[in-house]
């Protein structure tokens, strides 16, 4: 692929058991994403599920791990090498605690913020310059323990509007690669 094609990898655990997990974000808006691209996932060498299809006119690999959150980085990295992708053109969408619940937020770089998929990814690539869309997932109630609280379903209140929140943070991936970074936090970084 050449440098016009991009990698969108969505974050989650692997198996049913996680599947409506809040860590699992990141594999909903995939699948979202792969709806739009018109395709199924296969699996690829590179330990994960891929799909190569066209978003926002581009030429785009969808990738879900197969490996744990936290050994991300090798598959993205494998990846990443596979596909000749460069860095500015890898989006990862992941479950973000510090932002309110369904919000989207876009960025590039930055920290891993105690996640431990971009801990794993950014320790892989040697370089945290890559691209994010952050699915908020809000703050643990009480004294829960944020590690405990990702792996938690979302709540009965939180799935009613979920199918919608996952649509638009597949619509800031597919604005990211149609229009830049910029663009697309003007349109996502509202209210």
């Amino acid at each position: 692929m050449s440098s016009d094609g991009w990698l969108v990898v969505g974050l989650g655990n692997p198996g049913p058991s996680y599947a409506g997990n809040r860590h699992n974000a990141g594999f909903m808006v995939l699948d979202v994403l792969a709806g739009r691209a018109g395709g199924k996932f296969k699996s690829h060498r590179t330990r994960s599920d891929v799909l190569e299809g066209r978003l926002a006119g581009a030429r785009a690999v969808l990738a879900k791990p197969r490996t744990y959150m936290n050994d991300s980085g090798g598959p993205v990295k494998g990846l990443r090498d596979f596909y000749k992708v460069p860095l500015e053109h890898l989006i990862v969408v992941h479950d973000e605690l510090d932002i309110p619940y369904g919000a989207v937020r876009l960025k590039q770089g930055g920290g891993d913020n105690g996640h431990n998929g971009l801990r794993s990814i950014t320790r892989s690539l040697g370089d945290k310059e890559y691209l994010r869309v952050r699915f908020g997932v809000g703050r643990p109630p009480g004294r829960m323990d944020p590690a405990a609280f990702v792996l938690k379903d979302f709540s009965a209140a939180e799935r009613k509007e979920l199918a919608l929140e996952v649509e638009r943070a597949a619509d800031a991936v597919e604005a990211l690669i149609a229009g830049g970074l910029a663009a697309a936090q003007n349109t996502f970084h509202v209210g």
